[in-house]
């Protein structure tokens, strides 16, 4: 079995996930129970579902750990920009963030459909 550890798409979402609770710290005290909260929760499950669904021994399991993943990192992408919008965060923070999330997004979409390629072919899971 594959460790996570090998895979672009959980690097590029633990770096997202670091920066963001480095961001969230920054936020206003007023903001720090609500937006920082969520986007902390959202940035490490993206990252913790890749991991842990690397971690399955089916597909099925597997692609529905990365769904998850993807469904994180787009409440990141909302969390970031309603915290921009609300001034948490500045311009080039927010536009760092925004690409960070962008590339995770891109590199779990393009894991879930390897996965997804395998589910269709009936291929047994194999170290990726």
């Amino acid at each position: 079995m594959a460790s996570h550890r090998n895979l672009k798409a959980w690097e590029h979402a633990k770096v997202l996930a670091v920066e963001c609770l480095r961001a969230a710290r920054a936020f206003p005290s007023c903001d720090q129970p609500t937006l920082g909260d969520q986007l902390r929760r959202a940035a490490t499950s993206a990252a913790l579902n890749i991991a842990e669904g690397a971690s399955r021994p089916s597909n099925r399991d597997y692609r529905r750990f990365l769904d998850a993943a993807r469904g994180s990192l787009k409440e990141v992408a909302a969390v970031l920009e309603i915290a921009h919008g609300a001034d948490c965060m500045d311009s080039s923070t927010y536009a760092r963030l925004e690409a960070r999330c962008d590339e995770a997004s891109k590199t779990v979409y393009g894991l879930l459909r390897f996965v997804e390629k395998r589910l269709a072919g009936g291929e047994p899971r194999r170290a990726l």
